[in-house]
């Protein structure tokens, strides 16, 4: 931090980020650049938002509203899955509002097109993320399906994990075609099964297929995922070799995840996460992944359709 402060940009990895303003600065204590906000923008692993919650705690303004960007899902011992916004909002007691969208970090930083989605239901606040957040060459779009956003955000590594093992198995970009599609339709059915009442539409917005689509072919979870069956490596020495020791995101909301289907009895109703979260482990070889999904509900259900 001290580095990016003194340099005005970010020398270790996103090295096209400057900071431009002399308004913008770099603080390493999270406390003190956060004490007076009123707008505190959360962007940390998934795996530590408890933590900076709780030294957050009682040292922020009461009317302070956050914004998560976030992706990915907070477990619990009881096989649970949280939303993070719903974490910050009961651990620091304030409205969390969501961005997710297309947005590939070195990409946004090289200030290249892009558009993203804000879920916000506070009629007041949508304009001010709005305009907080929007540039000419980072567009923003509100929707009022809050868990629809954030939920895609979290699924979408899932689906790139599995697109990752088809490059990797060399299947072809009709194969990847199926998985992506399958991988939608599996992240419409999440939502409709748990958090109910999400509009189609939200789906078609930044946050769902055009995230999902950019992951799927450019993001690190496909990357990885590639590497993994073809060197035979585990994630944790491509963790080491290819993210300098950064977690990855899709196999632990794939964890997260099918604990929560398992405990359901669910994960028959999505093939493709159970899938992807088994090859991870090792449970299931990367060529296997085609046999688990060529009986997908999604072709069953077409073919009783058919067939009455």
């Amino acid at each position: 931090m001290q580095p990016t402060h003194a340099n005005r940009r970010c020398t270790r990895k996103l090295i096209e980020m400057r900071l431009i303003d002399l308004h913008q600065v770099a603080v390493p204590d999270v406390v003190e650049a956060a004490k007076e906000a009123d707008i505190l923008i959360f962007v940390i692993p998934h795996q530590f938002i408890r933590g900076l919650a709780a030294t957050m705690l009682g040292k922020i303004k009461p009317t302070a509203v956050g914004l998560s960007l976030i992706k990915g899902f907070d477990s619990g011992d009881d096989k649970s899955i949280k939303l993070i916004s719903k974490v910050v909002e009961e651990h620091l007691k304030i409205p969390c509002n969501v961005l997710m969208g297309a947005n590939l970090a070195n990409e946004v930083a090289e200030e290249k097109f892009c558009e993203t989605t804000i879920g916000c239901r506070d009629k007041r606040m949508a304009p001010v993320f709005r305009d907080l957040m929007m540039t000419p060459n980072f567009r923003v779009v509100v929707v009022e399906d809050c868990e629809a956003v954030e939920v895609c955000g979290a699924l979408k590594n899932i689906v790139a994990c599995g697109a990752g093992f088809v490059d990797g198995l060399g299947l072809g970009d009709n194969t990847k075609a199926a998985v992506i599609r399958l991988g939608l339709m599996e992240m419409i059915k999440f939502v409709e099964t748990f958090y109910g009442n999400a509009k189609l539409s939200t789906f078609f917005e930044s946050c769902g297929v055009a995230d999902l689509i950019t992951t799927c072919y450019g993001g690190r979870n496909r990357r990885v995922c590639e590497q993994f069956i073809k060197t035979g490596k585990s994630i944790k020495e491509l963790e080491d070799e290819l993210l300098g020791g950064q977690k990855l995101q899709g196999p632990a909301t794939a964890d997260e995840v099918n604990a929560m289907l398992k405990a359901k009895g669910l994960t028959d109703k999505f093939p493709l996460f159970t899938a992807v979260h088994r090859i991870c482990t090792r449970e299931l070889k990367g060529t296997d992944l085609i046999d688990e999904i060529r009986n997908h509900p999604e072709h069953a259900m077409k073919m009783e359709m058919i067939e009455g």
